[in-house]
């Protein structure tokens, strides 16, 4: 096999995933990617299992590359993983007979050796849990084995794979097995050889990102991480961000490290999901409508210019008008800076995918354009504060609408155009005067002949 085509859903550990499914195939196959998809000799489906119909939506990919094997007018090899192959597992194949491998999260390092499994005419199902391993002994960490990354500026890296929670609705504890911390010196490293190799910015991941280090012996905090970090990278100007944090551990400590470390961007991603602490009740998400305020009070006593984001879902089993209502009072007092908002679809093996009291379709709609409508309120009004003022922007691409201006972001996460040459100013922290706000970006212009280094 000389070619393949990755194709990736989901959130940004699914992205992640592929960049270090892309390093496998090209730096230890010596694999190409293919000019086209219908083309490549390996065609991988990196796939997300939170959306309703992602079970359909995979079949439906599948088939026209099926029907080629199945008459024999190509052979390549079908590699299905992420959340939907860990969730159907030998299900895929009596489905769909034609695929190769159906591979779980926890196996990504491992395709190597699946593949000559597959070479030799094996089907493969790699789904059973399993403990993650790392040698940080080398110049880089064994379980990421160089990563293609998708960009050249800002790069992923995993903090803590999987989930111990089991909220009701949600299928990761299921699909991305249990909590495994990465160590401190592992998530280091790789930041490093980021560093040096051009890298201005990393996003910390985790599904639930303030878990960190509860697995491990001696016990370690997100906290204790960030600070080990801050001071340990060696790169004055690298920025470092995360995602997600979840309410319930949730630390004060972060707050402090959030406000008072020079490297971490003033960002807090604080899903709150619902308003209404029937609704949380039943999500088992382990808080409430005021303990969850209480953290969004401390933050913008601690850090009063740092960006809230959120996520959130309307239609919940049992949710009531009522209810909804609360989620809408929520996000009066909070005014996110930015919204991730979802109508509740029931997912498999899931608790609330099985109660009766299912929320119509029509009025999930209608609560999702309530929520969305205020949610862009919200939004505008978030970035009209920084109007008039000259805030530091790290430059990333190009305005795809624009070819004469760059595209960049605030320390908070907001999205910055102004003009100038992106070939000069990739990668550089630049400061821009913002005078025009827009919803979920901001438009400036440079405030300085030179860049800031």
């Amino acid at each position: 096999m000389q070619t393949y085509h990755i194709q990736t859903s989901g959130c940004q550990m699914n992205v992640a995933d592929s960049e270090r499914l892309a390093g496998v195939l090209r730096n230890e196959l010596n694999m190409r990617v293919a000019d086209q998809s219908q083309d490549a000799d390996l065609v991988l489906f990196n796939t997300c299992s939170i959306r309703d119909h992602a079970e359909q939506k995979l079949y439906d990919a599948l088939g026209p590359y099926a029907a080629q094997k199945r008459k024999g007018q190509k052979q390549m090899a079908l590699i299905v993983t992420g959340c939907v192959a860990q969730q159907e597992g030998e299900a895929l194949l009596r489905r769909v007979p034609e695929i190769d491998v159906v591979l779980g999260p926890q196996y990504v390092p491992f395709l190597k050796n699946v593949l000559e499994s597959v070479s030799l005419g094996q089907q493969i199902v790699a789904t059973a849990p399993m403990l993650l391993q790392e040698d940080v002994s080398g110049s880089s960490a064994d379980w990421n084995h160089k990563p293609v990354r998708g960009h050249d500026v800002r790069a992923w890296v995993n903090i803590i794979h999987g989930c111990n929670e089991h909220c009701t609705y949600c299928v990761v504890p299921g699909t991305r097995g249990m909590e495994q911390s990465r160590t401190m010196e592992a998530i280091l490293q790789e930041i490093i050889d980021l560093g040096r190799r051009g890298y201005k910015e990393v996003t910390l991941l985790g599904q639930n990102i303030d878990a960190y280090g509860r697995d491990m012996v001696p016990k370690r905090t997100f906290a204790d991480l960030l600070t080990f970090l801050n001071f340990r990278i060696p790169q004055d100007d690298m920025r470092i961000r995360y995602v997600t944090s979840h309410p319930r551990y949730f630390s004060d400590r972060v707050i402090d490290a959030v406000a008072n470390l020079d490297k971490v961007c003033e960002c807090f991603h604080m899903p709150f999901q619902a308003g209404d602490d029937e609704v949380l009740r039943r999500m088992r998400r382990g808080y409430t409508y005021d303990s969850y305020m209480r953290i969004i009070r401390k933050i913008r006593d601690k850090a009063p210019d740092a960006a809230i984001c959120g996520d959130v879902i309307v239609g919940f089993p049992g949710e009531t008008d009522e209810g909804f209502e609360k989620t809408l009072q929520l996000m009066e007092e909070v005014h996110f800076d930015n919204l991730n908002t979802f109508a509740y679809s029931p997912r498999p093996n899931t608790e609330a995918a099985t109660w009766d009291d299912q929320v119509p379709d029509s009025v999930k709609a209608e609560r999702l354009q309530r929520v969305q409508t205020l949610a862009a309120e919200h939004g505008l009004e978030r970035s009209m504060r920084y109007v008039g003022r000259v805030v530091p922007v790290l430059v990333e691409d190009g305005n795809p609408r624009n070819p004469a201006q760059v595209m960049g972001r605030t320390r908070q996460g907001r999205q910055v155009y102004f003009d100038g040459d992106l070939a000069a100013l990739r990668g550089e922290i630049v400061d821009v005067h913002i005078t025009e706000a827009r919803t979920w970006s901001l438009m400036g212009e440079q405030d300085v002949s030179e860049p800031k280094l």
